[in-house]
C-alpha cells in the first residue's frame, strides 16, 4: 500500500513536506544509480536499474500536489481511470457562467469580459481549496473514511476541470496585451 510514500520513507499525505521528498529522492538517485553497479552481476544491476526507475517514477508522482492526489486516490481506489470519474452536476452549472464568456470572447475580445471570467474561475478554485483544506490538513490514509475521500476525489476533479477552463482563458492573453 502506498508503495511510493514507502520507497522515500515518507508519511503518506496530500501536503507533503517536498523538501524532504527532493533529499530523499536526491539520496536514492545517488544510492541507485546504475554506473556505480557495473562491476555488479547482472541480477544485481538489473535490481538497481528497477530501484532507479522506481526512484524516479516515484518522485515524478508525488513531487506534484495534484499528481499527489491523483496516485494517493487511485490507491485507495476512489479515483478511476482517465474518462470514467464524473464531475458533481452543480459544479458544473456553477461555471456555467465562466464558460459562456469563454464562448463569447471567442466571438470577439473584450477585456472586462475576459478578467471577470478569470476572476470568477481564481476565486472558484480559491473557495474550493479553502473548503478541502482541513480535510488535507488533517488526512491519515489509515482512518480515512469514504466520505472525506470523495470529496477530495471531487475536489482534484473540479481542480483539473478548472484548470482547462483557465487554459482556455489563456488563449486570450494575446488579446489582452493588443487591447
Amino acid at each position: 500500500m502506498m508503495k511510493y510514500f514507502q520507497f522515500f520513507d515518507l508519511p503518506v499525505s496530500f501536503l507533503l513536506d517536498e523538501k524532504e521528498l527532493k533529499k530523499q529522492f536526491l539520496r536514492n538517485s545517488k544510492k541507485y544509480h546504475p554506473d556505480f553497479y557495473t562491476l555488479e552481476s547482472e541480477e544485481k544491476q538489473a535490481e538497481i536499474l528497477e530501484l532507479s526507475t522506481l526512484n524516479n517514477k516515484a518522485y515524478k508522482a508525488l513531487r506534484n500536489f495534484d499528481e499527489r492526489m491523483a496516485y494517493i486516490l487511485k490507491e485507495l481506489n476512489v479515483l478511476e481511470e482517465e474518462g470514467k470519474n464524473t464531475i458533481p452536476q452543480s459544479f458544473l452549472m456553477e461555471i456555467m457562467e465562466i464558460q459562456e464568456a469563454i464562448m463569447e470572447l471567442e466571438f470577439g475580445f473584450d477585456e472586462t469580459s475576459f478578467q471577470n471570467a478569470l476572476n470568477a474561475a481564481t476565486t472558484l478554485e480559491h473557495d474550493l481549496t479553502n473548503g478541502i483544506q482541513p480535510i488535507l490538513n488533517n488526512f491519515d490514509h489509515e482512518k480515512s473514511n469514504l466520505e472525506e475521500l470523495i470529496k477530495v476525489k471531487d475536489f482534484y476533479l473540479k481542480k483539473k476541470y478548472l484548470w482547462r477552463i483557465k487554459e482556455n482563458l489563456n488563449r486570450f492573453a494575446p488579446a489582452l496585451k493588443e487591447a
